[in-house]
């Protein structure tokens, strides 16, 4: 009931307390009209007050000079009902009616100017500076565009003065117009305090990490820009008083190509849409909407499903539509009323930007709302941009290039067949008699097309519709007498199934082809390329290389049938070794559950058959000129080594492999042995070399078109070896680059790992609020489904604790909460993740005051710790419960606090005498530590000391480790001695042994922060 002045003023404190928006500005209405029933204006001004506060940062400017009238017409006639906080802020708030009056369209200029004469009239009245004054007419000379570098000069040049917008503010102010001015560097120069965290308020950094994004994606500060855009949309995201900060973040999205990312933004941010209040703001957000849609309908995607204004549904050519309906007249009452065209030729100079980038911006998010590009390989920022197969247009060009190219090993030669089906299926296909005398028969073009296809499949995981793709080859070839070419295909549709594709179900389920071997198992498909190497055998003697052309197929080749024959006689024996390699790998990973005795197999030497397909085909590749066959298998052998740990041997055979490319002139096949070779040598901790490998791996995969490498893994390999070598904008890029790809490819689990790995870069480089946004967007809830539930709980956990870092309680306890229902159902074994999480939980709702839910974790902490003990959690969220309790209540949660404090002692005396893991002389000091702090807030300092002279000597015991702990204790011991007791003599002398021993242990700051005590105890 608000049936006293004083019940309004406790309704007025519990209002203030509660976050910005639309239920705490409806509030304050209601308090304002219960305040002007009783005839006390003290009461008054405060709701008055505290309403224009609400309108200030809900975006309702509209309603704020109103408010601010009726404050001033109680200044003029209750000056004495103002306390001194309360008269400052009259004159504060002079500057916020006049950005107020600029929002809105309807207020005439000579109604702002004459309101800005009014200010400095009051403020030369009460002997304030006019500072304020010349920022308020250099704001309306920007937004009016006239006048702006006088009213500039006469603002930046004046002296700061206690009613001057906090530094944070004016250094935006300050940033902003170099901006306009064109100067992006000199503007990121200024707002360096801003956006290095040196300045803030409550609107800062983040207006500002807002406006800077352009600017930065500009000067290809783009590692920036990512982390301003991760860490400034998530403080400006749904908030009616951001509008335009989120307008801006939405242009950001459109320039750096991240459409998807907008889209979602823009679903998140669907309320603001019914914001009204601020109009120049709403121009700010609808401009930036526009931007996104503008791209969006400019690349083709007008029917994209979008979010727009509550009520029905859109798409991004309707919403289109309609924010331009009402940005456009909505700008051009500004320009009217302004008498110039600023306003207007702001909204159109956005509009017409275009991407600032060539390809996406990593932004390491999840983003659900994708926006479909073409499946082309993104390079890194360092390598050029991607080198596309030229597509003769010539069909005899297209197949002849297509056919060098295969020869070559070329990965290009991929894009080159594709053209080839396509101009195959197309009604205007050519006529082959025409083509049959330098191309050969259209069977031989199929047959060829059907391996190309087969390749496609096998890199598709669909090893079955590849093989069957291989016997349509081999078919063709055997009517075509094109030996060598069949046994080539055959032994591969081998070699391909002896281990199925993670996609092969697909094919079976679609009424797709079956398997081109029939359904064999190991064993059989072991015979059948016995039988194939057996025909090969034959074969060379029967049709040597250089034989002459068995038909008119091959003798379209001409010159290069030696070529081909020789590369179809390695392809078997590499298909072969494949077979090998891959049994003796499956085997490996299969030894530890295997029974030998069950095994049909029993005394195959599978490593013995490998090594000794491997030794051939490195010996015929050598001893036939084709050392690119050589250096397959080194990579097989190498990885048979890296599996078996013999790094050193790995590496040897790596080296030697890209050697022989070397040899060959084949650049474009060695990403794959980089790759590996990085791998080895990041298993050796030597991470710069495989840096520069992983580098130059991509390098090559991009410039040679080579779209089979999966980017996404090394990329992923990339920042993890950027991570060890301490580059930590790095490895955030290319970590951010590997869930991009791994989301494009369909992978989610991947794509979360990556996610995990980039927020522990972002958490160990200093960046905890980029590391929550990432986190964030991972355990989105439609992010999750086919992600392992422990990798989630993890996630989760590092999440909740970011949010606690950043002060975001009541959320971090909502996510500790969520994961304590999850944790609850694992098994025993797993239980004391349970007394983990429910400490946390309880620890951060005690943090954020809600003490009733606070407790209810408390006792679930504790009941979890008796079925599966964790002592140290348990035994911390009892201290920070001790702490918390006489934060709130101050002497009167005294007994409370020590209550808390006893149960942790119970805990230390259940524990065995033998614990592991666990340093109980640290936890019994901090136990002690932390009475001290308790009754030493409670003025009972007698009974203080003593706990923390026990808390001294508990940390003595820890030896070396105990140090820092144990100057902490003595610390406090003498302030307790010094001030709560009056013993100054002895804490300083207490202070001077305490210090000389943390030189000693080589603890300078400890030391320093002893020796300032001491010398205030001495300055006394």
């Amino acid at each position: 009931m608000l049936d006293t002045p004083e019940a309004v003023v406790e309704a007025l404190r519990e209002n203030h307390e509660r976050p910005h928006g639309l239920p705490r500005t409806v509030i304050a209405e209601e308090l304002v009209e219960a305040a002007e029933t009783f005839e006390q204006p003290d009461v008054l001004v405060t709701a008055l007050l505290e309403l224009m506060t609400a309108y200030e940062f809900t975006g309702e400017q509209r309603k704020s000079p109103v408010a601010f009238a009726r404050i001033l017409k109680l200044w003029d006639t209750a000056p004495d009902s103002f306390s001194p906080y309360e008269a400052h802020q009259v004159f504060w708030r002079f500057k916020w009616v006049t950005t107020s009056l600029l929002q809105v369209p309807d207020i005439p200029l000579t109604a702002i100017g004459g309101w800005i004469d009014q200010m400095r009239a009051r403020y030369e009245a009460a002997g304030h500076g006019v500072q304020p004054v010349a920022a308020m007419r250099y704001h309306l000379a920007h937004h009016t565009g006239t006048g702006v570098a006088d009213a500039y000069d006469l603002w930046a040049t004046r002296p700061r003065t206690d009613l001057s917008d906090c530094e944070a503010c004016e250094t935006r102010h300050l940033a902003w117009h170099r901006v306009a001015e064109g100067d992006d560097a000199a503007a990121l120069d200024a707002w360096r305090p801003v956006l290095t965290g040196e300045q803030g308020c409550s609107e800062e950094p983040q207006m500002s990490q807002a406006r800077a994004l352009l600017p930065l994606l500009r000067t290809g500060r783009t590692d920036e820009a990512r982390s301003h855009h991760l860490t400034g949309y998530r403080k400006v995201r749904g908030n009616t008083g951001m509008q335009d900060e989120v307008g801006l973040h939405l242009e950001f999205c459109a320039l750096s190509r991240n459409e998807g990312r907008g889209l979602e933004i823009l679903a998140e941010n669907r309320s603001l849409f019914e914001a009204t209040g601020a109009p120049l703001d709403r121009l700010g957000f609808l401009t930036g909407v526009e931007v996104l849609l503008a791209r969006l309908a400019g690349t083709g995607h007008e029917d994209t499903a979008v979010a727009g204004p509550p009520g029905r549904s859109w798409t991004a050519a309707e919403l289109l539509a309609h924010v331009r309906a009402e940005a456009g007249p909505l700008a051009a009452a500004f320009d009217a009323r302004n008498g110039t065209s600023a306003v207007g030729d702001r909204r159109r100079a956005r509009l017409a930007r275009r991407p600032l980038l060539d390809e996406p911006l990593p932004l390491g998010l999840r983003t659900a709302a994708a926006v479909a590009r073409p499946a082309t390989p993104a390079p890194a920022s360092a390598v050029p941009a991607t080198a596309r197969t030229e597509v003769p247009d010539d069909f005899t060009a297209l197949v002849r290039e297509a056919r060098r190219m295969g020869r070559d090993g070329h990965p290009g030669d991929s894009r080159l067949w594709d053209r080839i089906g396509e101009r195959l299926a197309e009604t205007t296909a050519p006529d082959f008699e025409a083509y049959a005398d330098e191309l050969g028969p259209e069977e031989l073009l199929r047959a060829e097309l059907a391996e190309h296809r087969a390749q496609e499949l096998w890199l598709d995981d669909r090893h079955k519709a590849s093989a069957a793709e291989l016997a349509a080859a081999v078919e063709g070839y055997e009517r075509l007498r094109m030996p060598w070419h069949a046994l080539s295909a055959r032994a591969r549709a081998l070699a391909w199934t002896t281990r199925p594709g993670a996609r092969d179900g697909e094919d079976e389920e679609s009424g797709g082809a079956g398997s081109g071997t029939g359904g064999l198992d190991r064993a059989e498909v072991r015979a059948a390329l016995d039988a194939v190497m057996g025909e090969t055998e034959k074969l060379l003697a029967e049709v040597p290389f250089d034989g002459a052309p068995l038909g008119d197929a091959e003798a379209v080749f001409g010159a290069d049938l030696r070529t081909e024959r020789t590369l179809a006689y390695l392809s078997v024996r590499y298909a072969d070794t494949f077979a090998a390699y891959q049994e003796l790998v499956e085997a490996a990973e299969s030894d530890a559950d295997a029974d030998p005795d069950a095994d049909a197999d029993a005394g195959l030497d599978l490593a013995g058959r490998f090594e000794e397909r491997a030794g051939t085909l490195l010996t015929e590749a050598e001893r036939l000129g084709f050392p690119h066959q050589s250096a397959n298998a080194r990579q097989f052998r190498a990885d048979v080594m890296g599996r078996g740990g013999d790094l050193t041997g790995a590496e040897r055979e790596l080296r030697a492999a890209l050697q022989d490319l070397e040899t060959a002139g084949r650049p474009w096949r060695r990403p794959r042995p980089r790759a590996l070779l990085a791998q080895v040598l990041l298993a050796r901790d030597e991470p710069q070399e495989a840096v520069d490998l992983l580098h130059g791996a991509i390098a090559d995969a991009v410039a040679h078109d080579d779209a089979s490498f999966a980017l996404a893994p090394t990329y992923l390999l990339l920042g993890q070896a950027s991570a060890h070598l301490g580059d930590f904008s790095g490895a955030v890029r290319h970590l951010s680059e590997a869930a991009a790809r791994f989301d494009q490819a369909g992978d989610p689990g991947e794509a979360t790992q990556a996610r995990l790995r980039l927020a522990d870069v972002l958490s160990r480089s200093g960046q905890p609020a980029d590391a929550v946004a990432v986190l964030e967007s991972v355990l989105a809830d439609d992010a999750t489904a086919g992600v392992d539930e422990r990798m989630l709980a993890q996630a989760r956990l590092t999440f909740a604790r970011g949010l606690r870092d950043l002060e975001e309680h009541l959320p971090a306890a909502r996510e500790f909460l969520a994961l304590a229902d999850t944790v609850a159902g694992w098994p025993q074994e797993d239980r004391a993740v349970l007394t983990l999480v429910a400490s946390e939980a309880a620890t951060a709702l005690a943090t954020a005051d809600h003490w009733e839910a606070a407790d209810m974790a408390y006792e679930r902490a504790v009941a979890a710790h008796a079925e599966a003990p964790n002592p140290p959690m348990i035994a911390l969220m009892m201290r920070e419960f001790a702490r918390l309790t006489m934060r709130a209540r101050g002497a009167e949660g005294t007994d409370a606090a020590l209550a808390h404090l006893d149960r942790a002692d119970a805990v230390l005396a259940a524990l065995q005498a033998d614990e592991d893991g666990f340093a109980v002389w640290y936890e019994r000091g901090e136990i002690h530590y932390r009475r001290a702090r308790v009754l030493a807030e409670a003025d009972r300092y007698e009974e203080a000391l003593p706990q923390a002279e026990a808390a001294v000597a508990a940390h003595e015991e820890g030896g070396p480790q105990g140090e820092l702990a144990r100057a902490e204790a003595v610390r406090v011991a003498a302030l307790i001695e010094g001030n709560g007791l009056d013993r100054t003599n002895e804490a300083i002398a207490r202070l001077t042994t305490a210090a000389a021993r943390c030189r000693k242990a080589e603890l300078p700051e400890a030391a320093q922060v002893l020796d300032a005590l001491r010398q205030e105890l001495l300055s006394r």
